[in-house]
């Protein structure tokens, strides 16, 4: 019998998974930036535990874990090609800049899922998500092609794996 997290052991482990990141990116080391470290963690920790562990079952985020490690270097490659679009739009002579904004659908059903989704096609140069409501997305696009790339579904897919795999 699997036996269900704790509210505490679900803060802990959030607290454990920001407080090295906090520090990595911080970069200082001394007692005062740790200590505001640890501070701001455990305050985000208290507030976001519920949205980083909204299911029951704990061995099912080791996988989401895995999998979202997985996905990141997908992702950078993505940004990289998405910055060369942007770069030789921007730079060509002809100035092919077709602004639009779009709306669809999605079959995410999480709100963390919809959360990395609309994140991921803001970090990815040429596209920025407006605004969610319910599972429709809006999204700005530079260009066309910006468009087009987003609606394959290649990306959903990928975010799809990680949750609902």
């Amino acid at each position: 019998m699997k036996k269900k997290p704790t509210k505490t052991g679900k803060y802990i482990v959030t607290f454990l998974l920001l407080l090295p990141f906090w520090l990595l990116l911080s970069g200082h080391y001394d007692l005062f930036h740790v200590s505001i470290g640890v501070f701001c963690c455990a305050l985000v920790s208290f507030f976001s535990t519920d949205l980083l562990f909204s299911a029951a079952n704990i061995a099912s985020h080791h996988v989401v874990i895995w999998r979202f490690f997985l996905y990141i270097p997908w992702l950078i490659y993505q940004i990289v090609l998405a910055n060369i679009s942007v770069a030789k739009l921007v730079l060509s002579p002809k100035l092919k800049i077709e602004p639009q904004v779009f709306s669809f659908k999605t079959r995410l059903k999480t709100d963390l899922a919809k959360t990395t989704y609309g994140n991921s096609i803001t970090l990815t140069p040429g596209t920025i998500t407006l605004d969610v409501k319910d599972d429709e997305f809006y999204i700005h696009a530079l260009a066309g092609n910006f468009a087009d790339d987003l609606l394959t579904g290649e990306m959903e897919k990928r975010i799809n794996n990680i949750f609902q795999g």
